[in-house]
This record gives structure tokens, sequence and C-alpha cells, in this order.
């Protein structure tokens, strides 16, 4: 087996440092916002093998001071005859980012439409029309096309902001 190069050492070492910017960002807590009812938003999942996923969702109504019952627009109940509904935290929701026309290139940090949510990874290689997505949550490397993409965003302080590193 032939030693890595300097080229594969610093592609590791790329991929290792927004891998770990991903994993903490995907465990941290959403700003609060004031949302009001039928306001669209999307839900940051906390569930163990579903971190690092945003759901769209609506707002239904607040529930005391910290949780709002949503309504999903892509998952449905256990017996899949409706939306599901359930109650999420203030720190699991932020409003629906911006779509930011924009091209795509190795190590952005994207998010990624599949099972019915976004996933939040980092690009690390393109092969002709198909671009491969690290995951560090769950540690899985998938080929997407680029209307599966969206350029990743943060809601700080009531902006969004897209994580440039380096």
């Amino acid at each position: 087996m032939a030693e890595p190069n300097d080229a594969d050492k610093n592609h590791k070492l790329i991929i290792d440092v927004i891998s770990d910017y991903i994993s903490e960002t995907a465990y941290k807590d959403q700003q609060t916002t004031i949302f009001q009812i039928n306001d669209d938003i999307e839900v940051a999942s906390q569930v163990e093998g579903y971190i690092g996923s945003y759901y769209h969702a609506t707002i239904v109504h607040p529930v005391g001071a910290y949780h709002y019952k949503v309504k999903y627009r892509t998952l449905v109940n256990n017996n899949e005859t409706a939306p599901l509904e359930e109650l999420a935290s203030v720190y699991e929701v932020r409003p629906i980012p911006p779509d930011i026309p924009h091209e795509m290139k190795i190590y952005e940090i994207v998010d990624v439409y599949d099972n019915e949510g976004w996933w939040f990874g980092v690009i690390t290689r393109k092969v002709e029309q198909k671009y491969y997505v690290y995951f560090p949550t769950t540690a899985d490397t998938v080929a997407y096309s680029i209307d599966k993409l969206r350029v990743h965003q943060e809601w700080s302080d009531g902006n969004w902001i897209v994580p440039l590193l380096g």
C-alpha cells in the first residue's frame, strides 16, 4: 500500500478541521427567535442519528415560554396519515435560510436535502456532476447532484451567516 502524500495528508487535515466545526455546530442550540403562528421554520433535530439535520415545519402555536407546537412539512405521523405534529424547544427552531445561488466547491460546508430534511456536511470531492459530501455526525460520504445542495448558513443575532473556515 502506498504511503499518503502531502496532498492526501493536507486533504485529511482540512476535512478533520471542518468536521470538528460541523460536529460542534450540529450539537449547539439555535439562537432563540420569537415566531408567530403559521411562520415557516426549520427544526434542528437533537435525536441521535439525526444530529445535524433540519426539517421544514410551520409554527402551530407557542406552548409556554420555551416550546412551540410545530407541524412538519415533510415528516408524517406513525400511521402516515397526516403531517407529524410535535413540541419543539425554542432552541431547536430557526427561520428558513434564504437561497444563495452559488457555485459549490471542494471543502464547502453545505446542507444536503435527503431523507425528508436538510443534512449538514462538507463537500470532499466532485466527480463529473456529482458532489461527494461527508457527514461528520454519521461518518457517511454520499454523492449528490447539485439540485440537492444548498450553502450552509447559521442563524446568529437575527442574521444569516455563512461559516468561513481558514
